[in-house]
């Protein structure tokens, strides 16, 4: 037992089972690209199950039978419908952020309610014990329920920041591809593709470089297939991505469908705009990089580059005062 307690608090073990952590974590990140599969093909599965929801809402909508998708089942949705939290904790755009994110249906909101009342009333318990019971940081009593008041806000505003952040990074994701695929749609409408099929088959390229976005214009070419006004499926693929330079475009491409105007002036411009757009937003970053690099160079250049400077002279400075 003394054995292990000494091993635990040396130094040098310390850092060895540090250095053998971080060695773990880099293998494991450069090999696991190998192992994982593709989910080009999972994506796409999900847009053809869209594509037959949309099929099935169009002949409900001829045949005037009403809306044909069934009720949401499982414990998350007992618990919200029992407990009415979809009116308790309503969210007016929660269902467009949701699609932002990638999440679709009716799963995702339910799961979102769940979490929603569920993750303060867990946190502000684990809080009250972890305070009260293992740790009180030398705290009076009102500190610790008002730091574990603070987790439970915290566990409230907590799914709708992880929403938020998966919805940034699909967004980022789609916005690096998009002036590329732009390039392809515009060489697919010159060549005298529909708009339909061009959609179609820029998502079937694009695939490789962002898969997001080619889940966002398969969707789109369901939508334009089955929903009674183009114009709808274009303004649906704007609040989908929820960035500028899609809103641009799906406005160009709906006064085009309006006025009768050709696509490919539009298409030309809307793409050079994105190019300019995304060079706009690397050059930012860039700028941007000298201002972060100045905390890590002081923390982890200027203290090795002192011992390498002033190293050899203290050690003279040692050996002429012996």
């Amino acid at each position: 037992m003394d054995f292990s307690l000494k091993m635990l608090v040396d130094p040098e073990f310390m850092v060895t089972v540090f250095a053998a952590i971080i060695t773990f974590a880099t293998v494991m990140t450069l090999i696991s690209p190998m192992f994982s599969g593709s989910k080009f093909a999972g994506r796409l599965k999900s847009v053809a199950t869209r594509r037959e929801q949309l099929r099935k809402q169009n002949r409900a909508a001829i045949e005037k039978k009403g809306n044909l998708r069934g009720e949401s089942k499982g414990f998350m949705t007992d618990v919200v419908g029992k407990l009415n939290l979809a009116t308790l904790l309503e969210d007016s755009a929660l269902q467009q952020r949701l699609m932002q994110a990638g999440l679709r249906g009716q799963g995702p909101i339910m799961t979102f309610y769940f979490f929603r009342l569920v993750a303060p009333i867990a946190l502000f318990i684990f809080s009250l014990a972890y305070l009260f019971f293992f740790n009180d940081f030398g705290k009076p009593p009102m500190v610790r329920v008002a730091l574990a008041t603070g987790m439970m806000l915290l566990g409230y505003y907590a799914p709708g920041i992880y929403v938020n952040n998966i919805a940034a990074k699909r967004r980022e994701s789609i916005m690096k591809a998009f002036p590329d695929a732009l390039d392809l749609l515009l060489i697919c409408v010159e060549a005298g593709m529909s708009i339909e099929a061009a959609f179609g088959k820029v998502a079937s390229e694009v695939g490789t470089s962002s898969i997001e976005l080619a889940e966002e214009m398969s969707l789109t070419t369901a939508e334009l297939s089955y929903l009674q006004e183009r114009r709808q499926a274009y303004e649906n693929l704007a609040k989908r991505t929820n960035h500028p330079g899609v809103k641009a475009v799906a406005t160009s491409l709906i006064q085009a469908e309006k006025y009768g105007t050709p696509l490919g002036a539009s298409l030309r411009i809307m793409a050079k705009e994105n190019r300019e757009m995304r060079m706009a937003a690397a050059e930012k970053k860039a700028a941007s990089l000298p201002a972060k690099l100045t905390v890590p160079m002081i923390i982890f250049f200027l203290p090795v580059l002192f011992v390498v400077v002033l190293g050899p002279a203290i050690i003279k400075f040692q050996q002429l005062g012996n």
